[in-house]
């Protein structure tokens, strides 16, 4: 067992910094280059039409399991493989499920890897004991939310390992087209925003994000995807990166994770008061909607 995620640990500092937003569009492909994560997406998700409430779901599942608290996060597991134990269906010929052991173990890596990357890209490098720390708590996390004690790597020096192996297996495949073409085409996040004002701004974010994908995917993985990188664009990425990290590091680490804690406690509390949450969000509780 490793320390509880609490103040000053390594997944307290790093898991919720708000640089982590810059990979969400990296994720999103690792994830669903995974042929069974794929056919789940496209089967049972609602991304494509509604992107931004499928967005603040995840924000408040992800902030619950690890700024929850222990009992937070064993109320988020249970509720998590309640809702994907629904999500089944044929892909390929073949059945899938998205309780699939192996699937659900590697959107969980994904989620782990992505705060070692953006302190690497934007930050510092995590140090061989602070990966140590942050690795072990957050196979603590993964075996609450049920993920196999096999599918956890021992070590970060074998959880690389297995991470560049199911990389090297993926491929191009109908729902990440799909992904990208919603990054392109999102809808405004409010009806009241006027056209004249969210096509431009669209425009600019499909441009951010897309670039930060080719950017930050393993390079053999964007290649296979057909995605460009010119030593043009690892020039410019490098100088994006270092205005990150000349600004956003010096900033202390409770700082850098105060929205997500936030977030995470207050997710919590509305979990206690259904009522409060039905009567200002809508639903039954945050994340509670049977959407993948």
């Amino acid at each position: 067992m490793a320390r509880p995620v609490v103040r000053g640990t390594a997944a307290w500092k790093y898991f919720g910094d708000f640089r982590d937003v810059l990979l969400a569009g990296q994720v999103l492909v690792l994830q669903v280059a995974h042929p069974v994560v794929a056919a789940g997406v496209r089967d049972h998700s609602d991304y494509t039409s509604d992107p931004w409430t499928r967005l603040m779901r995840t924000g408040a599942s992800l902030s619950i399991y690890v700024y929850g608290g222990v009992a937070g996060a064993r109320v988020e597991a249970a509720r998590l493989r309640a809702l994907h134990r629904t999500f089944t269906g044929v892909a390929d010929g073949r059945r899938y499920s998205a309780l699939d052991p192996a699937a659900y173990a590697w959107v969980h890596a994904t989620l782990v890897k992505v705060p070692v990357d953006v302190q690497r890209f934007f930050g510092r490098p995590l140090s061989t004991s602070e990966l140590a720390e942050y690795y072990a708590q957050m196979c603590d996390i993964g075996r609450l939310l049920g993920v196999r004690e096999r599918d956890l790597p021992p070590d970060w020096a074998a959880f690389e390992r297995y991470y560049d192996s199911m990389v090297a297996g993926f491929a191009a495949n109908r729902t990440i087209e799909e992904l990208f073409t919603t990054i392109r085409t999102v809808r405004k996040p409010v009806e009241w925003l006027p056209d004249r004002w969210w096509l431009p701004l669209r425009r600019a974010q499909a441009r951010g994000q897309m670039f930060l994908i080719r950017a930050t995917l393993p390079a053999d993985l964007r290649a296979r995807l057909g995605l460009k990188w010119t030593e043009a664009d690892q020039r410019r990425f490098n100088r994006f990166a270092t205005v990150v990290r000349v600004f956003a590091t010096p900033i202390p680490a409770g700082l850098r994770t105060a929205h997500m804690r936030w977030i995470g406690k207050l997710n919590v509390w509305f979990r206690a008061h259904p009522r409060v949450y039905a009567r200002l969000i809508g639903g039954n509780g945050p994340g509670s909607a049977p959407r993948a």
